[in-house]
């Protein structure tokens, strides 16, 4: 996963970010909630850890305000010092999906973030096949079907384009499609990444006339798009 953790605390964000990294997840630190909101207008990460108490806002203002604007794909834990069970009850009633009490252990810390990523992830995502309407993909194989025909991919395109279906709708940066399928930089400027949706787009027909489209979000990435029949587009 791609995992922030927003604390003005250092130690904290030090020990939180070592134990991300250590259990295979890439991990951005911020300390304010101001650096977290101007990240995510670059790039996508599947949760966020935030501090109740930040310099410049409230964790549970944060937490609203990302909610607010149609980020419920985003699995987000919020950090806090007190055991306020009112607080904590209102920040999982506003889109919390879970808490850790401070002090905690990196195996706890670890522990949790990965059960909000199995709770996040539908159940398909762990079967062999996964259905897409028209669309079958074979994990096994790194095989895809439309209806009846198999079409030839690569492993790279096959990665993209299941990774564009598991997340439909939902706008994903350059740097998380890099990091990724790639393992790259992403920060790295390669066109790479524009060949391989290109091809896909191609190769899968996804085009509004079938029913999904590959849309290119500005200085962000791309989106998966699904139409509905009779839907202008």
């Amino acid at each position: 996963m791609r995992i922030a953790v927003v604390d003005d605390d250092n130690d904290i964000a030090d020990f939180v970010y070592n134990a991300m990294r250590e259990s295979g997840h890439s991990c951005d630190r911020f300390a304010s909630g101001a650096k977290l909101l101007a990240s995510l207008r670059r790039n996508t990460y599947d949760l966020l850890l935030l501090d109740w108490h930040l310099p410049d806002t409230s964790g549970f203002d944060l937490l609203k305000q990302i909610r607010a604007n149609d980020d419920h794909e985003t699995g987000i834990i919020m950090l806090t010092n007190q055991a306020d069970k009112v607080a904590i009850a209102e920040a999982l009633r506003a889109g919390a999906d879970d808490y850790i009490i401070k002090p905690e252990s990196a195996s706890v810390i670890v522990a949790r973030v990965e059960a909000v990523e199995r709770r996040s992830k539908p159940a398909t995502s762990r079967s062999r096949f996964i259905k897409f309407e028209g669309y079958e993909f074979d994990r096994l194989n790194e095989t895809i079907t439309i209806g009846s025909d198999e079409v030839s991919v690569n492993s790279k395109e096959f990665s993209l384009a299941l990774l564009l279906f598991e997340n439909i709708h939902r706008p994903l940066s350059r740097g998380y499609l890099l990091e990724t399928i790639w393992q790259a930089d992403p920060d790295l400027p390669t066109r790479t990444l524009d060949m391989h949706v290109s091809r896909i787009r191609t190769k899968l027909g996804l085009r509004p006339e079938n029913g999904f489209r590959i849309a290119a979000v500005a200085s962000y990435g791309y989106r998966l798009e699904r139409f509905s029949e009779g839907e202008e587009r």
